[in-house]
């Protein structure tokens, strides 16, 4: 609906420039959205106020020469009117918006997929959390903020690629395997000295352990060097195994895990510097090397060679990237945590110096997540090891709980997690308000089927029964839902299906308290019986996207 009102303006405004009621170098695009207020129209356009800066004209005179330049050629529109400074606001004729059920019964599953995507290829990495301790609640909410993004890129018509790089280099795991070789001496009875910055969780002990009982005290007597890189490897692989199978229970499926190591295989990084030094991008001061990022927009330059000759991070950065787009990604989505904001503007700078478009790099930031138990926080500490995981998340609520109230919120917004409010089987719990939806739904229709009552087809109902207030508007949220999964895609925002869900829970727990579905009225039963199936189907395909189940029954 919104694509053909888009089409509808285009036209209008294409005819004000041709009948010279105004000038254009280019059309902008069109905006068209829902009103906040549905006595405002079904859809709203502020094209005359984008139009008035580059025409010198008045917005409302603009809105009123569109307005009349309207050609609705498949007779969609009731009315149009002028608001406020220049909105143009569209009224949908109900009789269109009904015999739009039609679709949702035709593509059932695949509603609400669409083909914007055009089968270019695109990269989702997410998580890619050091593999020197188990996920906690950060990493979970980053987890299925990138899972949701894939789900619903797959379903506009992306060729999708899930891929968590694996930060296995550097001081980080060393580090972790010195933490594991200390524990390993302790066990045995040294008395040691263990340092605040090494890694602090039992799990480390128990990494320690089970090297203990495999190789006994042999590492003792080896040397120590050695020996830390022995248990680096070991303990790394060890958390990596957890973290895949965490995230497997917490319903992620990585397609790729890409070993940072594999970036300084045959001098890979050192040869993306090189490039980049012979076009002029990096430089030297006698110690280190630096990035010209300040040429692209960045405050300063930044290191990309400490004066010891070890690489950074944001050097490792550009060369994962480019290795990104070298497998033939058109497009990359980064998933990163909301203190690596600053980071945004050098990684910009170090693709587009290798000649790439910023618009191929796409990020998007997660904030932290506040821990509540019964509305007081969860004490957590990282450093003491005293923090929430995700599989303790998962372990006490469940997966469906954990990743719906993760999503509850924009992503770069700071969200309130409350664990007893996930477990709570009642309204105020979203995740099970909108799961009692559906099920309260396939209750009706098992009913309808005990008592002989067939569940019908479009073609087999009269449409304009359905008119009281609550039935429009499930019947207009239901056909809107290509329009929301378009809108979370363009902006890579997932929470805006649990927000679009939760609504429609709402306004179908409301019919449900008011109306009757099956009554003594046969026709009438049949158009809501119908109108009742294409809502839970909507439901249905909605929630698979999030990754949670649909229950039958609750």
């Amino acid at each position: 609906m919104k694509n053909k009102l888009i089409g509808i303006i285009d036209y209008a405004i294409n005819e004000c420039v041709n009948e010279k009621i105004f000038e254009l170098d280019f059309l902008p695009r069109v905006e068209v959205e829902v009103p906040a207020n549905s006595e405002h129209g079904d859809y709203a356009t502020n094209a005359a106020m984008i139009l008035a800066s580059s025409v010198k004209k008045n917005p409302r005179n603009i809105a009123e020469a569109i307005q009349s330049r309207i050609v609705d050629k498949e007779s969609i529109i009731s009315k149009t009117e002028i608001a406020g400074p220049g909105f143009i606001n569209f009224f949908i004729k109900d009789k269109v918006w009904k015999n739009k059920l039609k679709l949702i019964e035709e593509k059932e599953a695949k509603y609400g997929q669409i083909n914007i995507g055009l089968s270019k290829k695109i990269q989702v990495e997410f998580v890619s959390a050091n593999p020197t301790g188990p996920l906690h609640i950060g990493h979970a909410r980053g987890a299925v903020v990138g899972d949701v993004i894939a789900n619903l890129l797959k379903a506009t018509g992306y060729i999708v690629s899930k891929e968590y790089y694996i930060n296995d280099a550097g001081n980080q795991m060393n580090n972790l395997g010195n933490s594991v070789y200390l524990r390993y001496r302790e066990l045995k009875g040294e008395r040691i000295y263990y340092p605040e910055s090494c890694y602090q969780g039992d799990y480390i002990k128990d990494i320690a352990a089970k090297i203990l009982e495999k190789d006994k005290d042999k590492h003792l007597k080896e040397d120590e060097k050695t020996t830390i890189q022995y248990f680096t490897r070991i303990a790394g692989g060890i958390i990596l195994e957890d973290i895949k199978n965490d995230l497997a229970d917490f319903g992620v499926i990585f397609d790729e895990y890409f070993s940072e190591n594999k970036l300084y295989e045959n001098d890979g990084v050192k040869n993306i510097l090189d490039e980049l030094r012979r076009k002029g991008f990096v430089y030297s001061d006698g110690e280190t090397l630096w990035f010209k990022t300040s040429r692209f927009g960045d405050e300063k330059d930044r290191v990309v060679v400490r004066k010891t000759g070890e690489p950074t991070y944001f050097a490792a950065d550009i060369a994962y990237h480019e290795n990104k787009y070298s497998r033939g990604f058109d497009t990359v989505v980064d998933i990163w945590g909301a203190d690596h904001h600053g980071y945004i503007p050098r990684m910009y700078a170090g693709i587009m110096a290798l000649g790439h478009d910023k618009e191929k790099l796409k990020i998007v930031l997660v904030q932290l997540v506040n821990l509540l138990r019964a509305g007081q926080p969860v004490a957590m500490s990282t450093r003491a090891g005293k923090f929430v995981t995700l599989r303790e998340v998962l372990d006490e609520v469940g997966k469906d709980a954990a990743r719906y109230n993760f999503l509850m919120r924009r992503s770069d917004s700071h969200l309130d997690f409350d664990l007893e409010l996930a477990k709570r089987q009642s309204n105020e719990n979203p995740v099970y308000y909108v799961k009692y939806a559906h099920a309260r739904i396939c209750s009706i229709l098992k009913i309808a089927e005990e008592r002989g009552v067939f569940i019908p087809c479009f073609n087999n109902i009269n449409p304009d029964l359905l008119k009281e207030p609550e039935e429009m508007t499930l019947i207009k949220m239901a056909i809107r839902y290509p329009e929301i999964i378009e809108g979370a895609v363009r902006s890579l925002e997932p929470h805006r299906i649990p927000f679009y869900i939760n609504e429609m829970a709402a306004v179908f727990h409301s019919y449900y308290n008011k109306n009757k579905v099956i009554s003594e009225n046969r026709e009438l039963t049949s158009a809501r019986l119908f109108l009742v199936k294409t809502i839970r189907r909507v439901m249905k395909n909605a929630l698979g996207l999030l990754g949670v189940d649909a229950p039958e029954k609750m």
